[in-house]
């Protein structure tokens, strides 16, 4: 098969969505949803150096990456949120940022604005760093797989009548559970500073699309 960055996109939301159908099924699928889930988040490096390595980066291959980033993690947060292992604001806060981000990236790119290169819509470096740098996508994405490993391995070895170690002192317990927070908090908090560049560039160019003079030539132009 020719491999190409969006069939490596679609291939990893499938695997984590089988990484997720695996969670909560006893001790040993619990471990097979772990191995699943470094899979799928591994499967977004090598799409990106696909698309850098074949030259194949596209706008419509980056929405689509974009789109995969969003479904993986709102499935991964919001089972670990049912099931009481995070907090219900977690997901809130993904499904939040993502709508908000994805339609001021929608509406950039309506007004003319380009993901990368001239026109892009990040025009600082300080931005364009926070949110598009190699270092910035790698270590999100290095936070996410520790996020849902460490979760996925915590149902594995500590929940449920066939948990792999047993019965656990409450100090212990209370121990795991304090990472498993700090870690999905670290990861909702980087979350929202990359997405942060986004909203205050994408909101320059909302308010200068709704300004009196903008929306009288948009109608103008409507009724001509």
């Amino acid at each position: 098969m020719n491999w190409t960055p969006n069939k490596v996109t679609l291939l990893r939301v499938l695997i984590g969505f089988l990484a997720v159908s695996a969670f909560g099924h006893g001790a040993w699928l619990n471990l097979l949803g772990v191995a699943l889930t470094v899979t799928a988040i591994a499967l977004d490096a090598v799409d990106g150096h696909l698309a850098r390595t074949k030259k194949m980066a596209t706008p419509v291959g980056v929405q689509l990456d974009i789109l995969g980033d969003r479904m993986i993690e709102n499935m991964f947060f919001t089972y670990f949120a049912v099931v009481g292992m995070v907090s219900l604001w977690l997901p809130i806060l993904f499904f939040a940022r993502g709508a908000a981000t994805d339609f001021l990236r929608a509406l950039a790119f309506k007004a003319g604005h380009s993901g990368w290169g001239t026109g892009a819509m990040l025009r600082s470096t300080l931005a364009r760093t926070i949110v598009a740098s190699r270092w910035s996508r790698g270590l999100y994405a290095g936070m996410k797989c520790v996020c849902f490993c460490y979760l996925g391995l915590e149902l594995a070895l500590t929940r449920g009548p066939v948990a792999l170690l047993g019965p656990i002192s409450m100090d212990m317990h209370a121990a795991i559970r304090a990472g498993a927070q700090t870690l999905a908090w670290m990861t909702g908090i980087f979350c929202a500073v990359r997405g942060l560049p986004v909203i205050v560039e994408g909101w320059k160019i909302l308010a200068g699309q709704l300004s009196p003079g903008n929306a009288a030539g948009e109608m103008g132009g409507e009724a001509g």
